[in-house]
């Protein structure tokens, strides 16, 4: 039963816009909040955006085997928090996730049959690159680190089962809404 449906992309390519239309869609549909020990930017919630811990408090969930998947990106933790996910696949719901490509791979190597995997690609990495830009939430320096990361996570491509290039927005969010249809209709 595929009820884990996994939104990767690098930073820009227009993961978190799915995620957020996706869950407009379909109400039955729970967002899995990441733990990060990122600071929070403006407008953000804790455990409504993500779970906001401390360097200390992530490295101690780590140690006891709280996360099914974490990763460092850029000076900070990011995980999916164990008991939120079993929780939610005890009660047999969907439950969407908007993690890296590492995290995605990680989640369906935990939960193999339960796991639906979509990529988000950019048409390539000089619009990927405007993107950033236009969000200005980072500095030239930031942007070329996640552009430099954007062509590794691309690599990871193939282990995904659905990649959608979101070049035209209305059409990557219908072929979205078509993947997790379909996905529900075998629920």
């Amino acid at each position: 039963m595929k009820n884990l449906i996994v939104l990767s992309a690098p930073s820009g390519a227009g993961k978190t816009t799915v995620a957020r239309h996706l869950l407009k869609q379909f109400s039955q549909c729970a967002f899995s909040v990441s733990a990060t020990t990122r600071p929070m930017r403006a407008g953000e919630e804790h455990g409504k955006d993500y779970f906001f811990l401390s360097r200390e408090e992530f490295l101690n969930n780590i140690d006891n085997g709280n996360l099914v998947e974490y990763e460092e990106i850029f000076g900070n933790y990011y995980g999916t928090l164990r008991s939120q996910t079993d929780k939610r696949i005890q009660e047999q719901g969907l439950i969407l996730f908007d993690v890296d490509v590492k995290g995605a791979v990680s989640l369906r190597n935990a939960y193999p049959e339960e796991s639906l995997l979509i990529y988000i690609a950019p048409p390539d990495l000089s619009i990927l690159a405007d993107r950033l830009r236009s969000r200005m939430t980072e500095s030239e320096e930031q942007i070329a680190q996640r552009l430099s990361r954007a062509a590794m996570e691309m690599e990871y491509m193939r282990h995904f089962d659905h990649i959608i290039i979101n070049d035209k927005l209305d059409v990557t969010l219908e072929k979205a809404i078509s993947i997790v249809e379909e996905a529900l209709s075998e629920l």
